[in-house]
């Protein structure tokens, strides 16, 4: 049925972008006001079928905002921005679910999956402000969001959590997202864990380090550490690690404004 759905986006992108959406994404995508106006034009294309496609639900007694649903969106296609349409439409195609919390959950302890890795220590409640699960939905807290977008914290949830989903298309959870070659695959294993084992070492050590220590938990959350620096700290991530800065470039084709 890829005819339909192309044609439903087709017909989406017809559609004049609301004036609102281009106040929403000024005030609260810092990354967005510094793009070119075709690449702004593209970005809000992006937004319109991604809102259209995805079921939104507002949790917690949080009531779902137009805001709310653009300034995710607007975040969530910067990761696929410089692609082809069609590529960079099904590059979420596992997010079916975006789920939106008003701030910060305390999620009690619970039994983990057969495959599951903890991201926590067993049987100990954890404060979450964002979770991207494998086939299932993405969970988000609407201030952190709004936070990140606007740049008043160094981390974005929102590009963390999808760059977990990025990573999930594989099928596996294990900082590799979908490589065309072998070539491809093995420089990415080398460049990532090379810069992996240095940022573990720094943190273990207690040294100072320019992307968050929760990279260093494991390969998986280094890589959506990774992303938010790349996009929020590109020049800083360059000096600092300037493999691991080429390589994110050429994987998302896009130097963050």
């Amino acid at each position: 049925m890829s005819w339909l759905r192309d044609r439903r986006r087709k017909r989406i992108v017809a559609e004049p972008v609301p004036a609102q959406w281009w106040w929403i994404v000024d005030e609260n995508v810092a990354i967005a006001r510094r793009l070119s106006p075709e690449m702004r034009e593209r970005l809000m294309r992006r937004v319109q079928v991604f809102i259209a496609e995805k079921f939104w639900e507002g949790c917690g007694g949080l009531e779902l905002t137009e805001e709310m649903q653009v300034t995710i969106a607007a975040q969530a296609c910067l990761l696929s921005l410089s692609r082809e349409d069609h590529e960079a439409h099904e590059t979420f195609k596992d997010v079916a679910s975006i789920l939106v919390y008003p701030s910060t959950l305390v999620v009690p302890p619970r039994p983990l999956g057969f495959f599951e890795q903890p991201r926590a220590p067993v049987g100990h409640a954890t404060t979450v402000i964002g979770e991207a699960m494998l086939g299932g939905p993405v969970v988000l807290a609407w201030d952190a969001a709004l936070a990140g977008g606007r740049g008043d914290t160094l981390g974005n949830v929102v590009l963390h959590e999808f760059a977990h989903k990025l990573d999930m298309a594989t099928g596996r959870i294990d900082g590799t997202p979908p490589l065309p070659t072998r070539a491809e695959r093995a420089r990415w294993g080398r460049v990532c864990a090379a810069a992996y084992a240095r940022h573990k070492s720094r943190v273990e050590a207690g040294w100072p380090t320019l992307m968050d220590s929760y990279g260093a938990t494991n390969e998986a959350e280094f890589f959506a550490v990774a992303t938010e620096t790349y996009f929020t700290r590109p020049l800083e991530l360059a000096y600092e690690h300037p493999e691991l800065y080429a390589l994110l470039g050429d994987f998302y084709r896009f130097l963050p404004p």
